[in-house]
């Protein structure tokens, strides 16, 4: 009976807050989408949607205090810019393939979330009102590492930024940004889908080759 009081709370409140959704959220996240879906196709049209969507969101999460995830969308913005400059870079020598990290790439990626985890801790923890220091850090660090990946076209960026999303999902709900939920959960589901397609594309290569 508690269980179902509790889910019948959580399922109220989501509701509510997604019949409150602000057209700006909802833009944001239709941004968001078209995105993950352009990332998951390998196509390059990822970068100019994510940049929008990355604009609109970040005016929405420092109005909720998620100083962390703020300051995250600040490096997608940086990054969106450096892939897309190294997507078409590639595309132009046409080198437009996907492939494994070395172990080089997957250290740097862990040093990343680490570091980046510590880093933003300590900030939000002395220097923000943030109630959420430690997921708000966490879900930002290694999501920090999953773009790197990303630019650099490295299947494993599918790994970090749904390790990311996973933990960003009850985070957004509690801070009552629904839609962004929403779309957190599309981009888990997404993800999946998009690892494996990468996968076969490093496997049809070495077909190929």
């Amino acid at each position: 009976m508690i269980r179902d009081m509790d889910f019948q709370h959580w399922f109220d409140l989501f509701k509510t807050q997604i019949l409150e959704t602000s057209w700006l959220e909802a833009l944001a996240v239709g941004f968001g989408v078209a995105e993950v879906l352009f990332a998951k196709r390998n196509n390059i049209w990822l970068y100019p949607t994510g940049i929008i969507s990355v604009l609109l969101s970040m005016y929405l999460l420092f109005n909720v205090q998620l100083y962390a995830e703020t300051l995250l969308n600040i490096y997608y913005l940086v990054m969106s810019v450096y892939g897309w400059v190294i997507w078409k870079k590639t595309k132009e020598a046409g080198a437009m393939q996907v492939s494994w990290s070395s172990k080089k790439e997957l250290s740097i990626a862990i040093f990343i979330s680490v570091f980046g985890f510590i880093l933003l801790y300590l900030v939000l923890h002395h220097f923000t009102n943030s109630d959420v220091p430690i997921w708000d850090a966490f879900v930002s660090a290694t999501a920090w590492a999953g773009m790197w990946l990303l630019a650099k076209r490295k299947i494993e960026n599918w790994i970090f930024l749904n390790i990311s999303n996973l933990v960003a999902i009850p985070l957004l709900i509690h801070k009552h940004l629904a839609m962004f939920a929403v779309l957190t959960l599309v981009l888990f589901v997404v993800a999946i889908f998009g690892f494996l397609d990468w996968k076969k594309i490093i496997k049809n290569k070495k077909t190929i080759a």
